[in-house]
């Protein structure tokens, strides 16, 4: 894929690769999810060890643990992981991670784009996640109560949030059960 970066004012073209993350890529990924998130004043600095106990989890899935690579080093990350909506296991979208020198350059976008394109193809019909409906909506992702999907948290209801992948009109009528490493 290829975005446009803007560099002191001009922008330039850049080819970003999305893959699956490898076993090396861990280390640098932890560390920039830490710095990434110490910087960000809606964190509260703790989502690096939060991917760490999820890619030990039941509920870690290897192939929607993705990174964005440009100019081969890693400015982003994703996260999707198994939780439970009632009989049927869907998604959770873990922290969605790019380097601060790389936001708002489409980069998240090309990494929810991806993990949505490849669980659309597994066979989950619906990521949920907890995050800002200002941000999220643009992917589709609606409050959850729209899908008769219940918040486990106390949170208000539109940072609940989910997107029906299939995009069919099935209601799971249902409450979230989380993976427990998610309850950090």
């Amino acid at each position: 894929m290829v975005i446009l970066i803007k560099m002191k004012e001009k922008y330039v073209v850049k080819k970003i690769i999305i893959r699956q993350e490898t076993e090396k890529d861990r280390a640098y990924v932890y560390n920039l999810i830490k710095k990434t998130f110490k910087q960000a004043e809606h964190s509260d600095g703790n989502e690096h060890n939060l991917v760490e106990k999820l890619r030990t989890s039941e509920a870690f899935i290897p192939e929607l643990s993705l990174v964005a690579v440009l100019d081969k080093k890693i400015v982003g990350h994703i996260l999707f992981t198994k939780l439970k909506v009632w009989e049927t296991t869907q998604l959770a979208l873990a922290p969605l991670t790019v380097a601060t020198p790389f936001q708002k350059q489409g980069i998240g976008s090309l990494l929810i784009k991806t993990g949505h394109k490849i669980a659309k193809e597994m066979g989950f019909e619906y990521s949920i996640l907890l995050g800002s409906p200002k941000y999220y909506s643009r992917f589709g992702y609606k409050p959850s109560t729209e899908f008769n999907i219940i918040s486990p948290f106390d949170v208000p209801q539109e940072y609940f949030m989910a997107v029906n992948l299939q995009e069919k009109n099935s209601l799971l009528n249902a409450k979230v059960e989380y993976p427990k490493e998610f309850l950090i």
